[in-house]
């Protein structure tokens, strides 16, 4: 493989020292094409083993891929650390403008080491970095007002993206994440949590690079097949339309849509904040990432009323996805939707992981009601299933954190029920909080398994979707290797990179004639070799800092509560695990 010049540039900056210098790195991008693949080469130099995630030895990597700037849909950029939540590899992906605004300031990849000895913000451009006091930003009560705030002080407007931590990030919630472009986010494991320890408040980042490609004529005969195809067929339609809030309609209907701490897999409340409901009540905007034509982000118009003055509103959109709406809605047995969509604003204007609040909340919710924890524990708070204004204060409180139980919640259900009791109904895997299907074993070997402990590893719920409709079940064996035929090429589109909405689009054939005209000859046997690679790293890189697949705690609340594939069965799981492991 050949790669253009800007990409090879790797952006280092030094907190301690105010400092910032620029390598190029051939090698890096040659073997392992962008995105992943490189952040995790990046990763093993850069952090190193049994660093403790909250101090300054552990990096803050960036990367973006060939395809960035170049492609639709090739419009995320990957961050990569080790996790403050789970104690190993972090890794989150985001939209908006981040990969296209790293892309032409001239970088492949930006690595951020050390602590600052006070709250900064950094500027990034192709002149390199500029370094801004952020002691005014540190500590204000909004994410939207930070953000407020950069875009009337920096330069680059229309150009830019700009990156953000709330409070969240900066008290040391360990699933605070990072706001892009306000609806878009680094959302899990902590990243939010790591820029917080390091005093990084922000980034800003803009450029105006040309991006080269080797045959210019067969570049937009590609690229014109690859848009069309994205825009007249029906493969990504039903992004546009209702986003992935419209999975919760078919989900409630199998009985695989966790609720109410997964004490149930049906929501009676699954109509109101369903997508199709949330589209035609409350719908005020599609947004798209940079160079998406898709517009898959969808904006709810929320109306608060001003208090003593009638017909006045404050109007704001707020973002929400399938995730957030299982979180905030049928997890906390929410289905009043402006309570909804109030917690999921407040959730965005602290900067916390959406889906592990949720999750944290709604466990603690069925402790409150078992007496493991009292209201003292709670700060008065009552936690009651559907009560939406008890969740905002209770979002807010993880994050004051007044009692010792918020600073155990902080930390996320694993850790609090280690000291509270409960674990039976704690929903983590690998000590990242599950996301918002129940469909069957594969989608929780997929969350145990996978490197990140997401569904969007190896997508576990849709094998578990497509044995129900053939009706033929799976060995463990057979589901372990159908989910790591699934990662291993995961791997290549998220170091293209790739957004995995498009994974129908971007299939084998088109990824290599895709990347033929910017100059990189390859094979599909080549790209897979790479996958497959890659994933390795990432175990062994989890491995080092203390990962055990067979000690991964299987939650008994997924044995208990039936999916459309029937009761969990854990020694399925744990054959399944086994045969995962030995397939790496």
């Amino acid at each position: 493989m050949t790669v253009d010049k800007l990409l090879e540039r790797v952006l280092y900056v030094d907190l301690d020292r105010r400092s910032f210098h620029v390598e190029q790195r051939p090698e890096l991008f040659e073997e392992a094409i962008g995105g992943t693949g490189v952040a995790i080469r990046l990763l093993n130099e850069e952090c190193p083993e049994g660093a403790d995630p909250m101090g300054p030895d552990n990096p803050m990597i960036m990367t973006v891929g060939p395809m960035v700037g170049l492609y639709p849909l090739a419009s995320k950029t990957v961050a990569m650390f080790k996790s403050p939540h789970t104690g190993n590899l972090g890794e989150s992906h985001a939209g908006g403008r981040s990969a296209v605004a790293l892309r032409m300031a001239g970088y492949g990849a930006l690595v951020v080491r050390g602590i600052s000895n006070m709250p900064v913000y950094l500027v990034i451009n192709e002149q390199g970095v500029e370094f801004r006091d952020a002691s005014a930003l540190w500590g204000m009560r909004s994410s939207y007002t930070v953000g407020s705030v950069l875009r009337e002080r920096e330069a680059g407007s229309g150009l830019r993206s700009i990156m953000r931590i709330g409070r969240a990030g900066e008290r040391g919630v360990t699933y605070a994440c990072v706001i892009t472009e306000t609806f878009r986010h680094f959302g899990r494991l902590g990243l939010g949590t790591v820029w917080g320890n390091k005093g990084l408040k922000a980034l800003v980042v803009h450029g105006k690079q040309s991006l080269p490609v080797a045959d210019r004529r067969a570049y937009r005969r590609t690229y014109d097949d690859i848009f069309e195809t994205l825009t007249e067929s029906s493969l990504m339609q039903k992004y546009h339309e209702l986003g992935t809030a419209m999975n919760v309609l078919p989900l409630n209907e199998m009985g695989a849509l966790p609720t109410k701490n997964l004490q149930t897999a049906r929501f009676e409340g699954a109509e109101a904040i369903s997508g199709e409901n949330l589209a035609e009540k409350y719908l005020g905007r599609r947004v798209a990432c940079a160079h998406c034509p898709v517009a898959c982000i969808h904006l709810a118009t929320l109306r608060t009323p001003y208090p003593s003055e009638p017909y006045f509103y404050k109007t704001q959109m707020v973002g929400y996805d399938h995730e957030p709406i299982f979180a905030t809605g049928s997890m906390l047995g929410l289905d009043e939707v402006n309570g909804m969509l109030t917690l999921l604003d407040e959730i965005e204007v602290q900067g916390l992981d959406a889906m592990s609040a949720g999750v944290s909340l709604a466990w603690a919710t069925e402790m409150l009601e078992r007496e493991l924890i009292s209201l003292d524990d709670t700060d008065g708070v009552a936690f009651t299933w559907g009560d939406a204004e008890a969740y905002i204060e209770g979002a807010q409180k993880i994050v004051t954190q007044p009692t010792d139980f918020y600073k155990a919640l902080a930390r996320g259900v694993d850790h609090a029920s280690s000291i509270y009791g409960g674990q039976d109904a704690a929903l983590a895997f690998g000590g990242n909080e599950m996301p918002g299907y129940h469909t069957g074993p594969g989608c929780h070997v997929g969350y145990l398994a996978g490197a990140r402990h997401s569904h969007l590893d190896n997508a576990g719920y849709s094998v578990d979707q497509k044995v129900a409709q053939k009706g033929n079940g799976m060995t463990p064996s057979e589901l372990a290797e159908t989910l790591l035929e699934e990662e291993r090429w995961r791997q290549v589109l998220t170091s293209l990179v790739i957004c995995l909405f498009s994974r129908n689009v971007y299939d084998p054939d088109t990824v290599v004639r895709a990347l033929e005209p910017l100059g990189f000859a390859t094979t599909e046997s080549e790209l897979r070799d790479i996958g497959a690679r890659i994933l390795r790293e990432k175990y062994a890189f989890k491995e080092r800092e203390g990962f055990v697949m067979d000690d991964l705690r299987i939650p008994d609340r997924i044995t208990q509560t039936i999916s459309p594939l029937g009761h969990v069965d854990p020694a399925y799981v744990r054959e399944a695990l086994e045969a995962y492991r030995k397939g790496l």
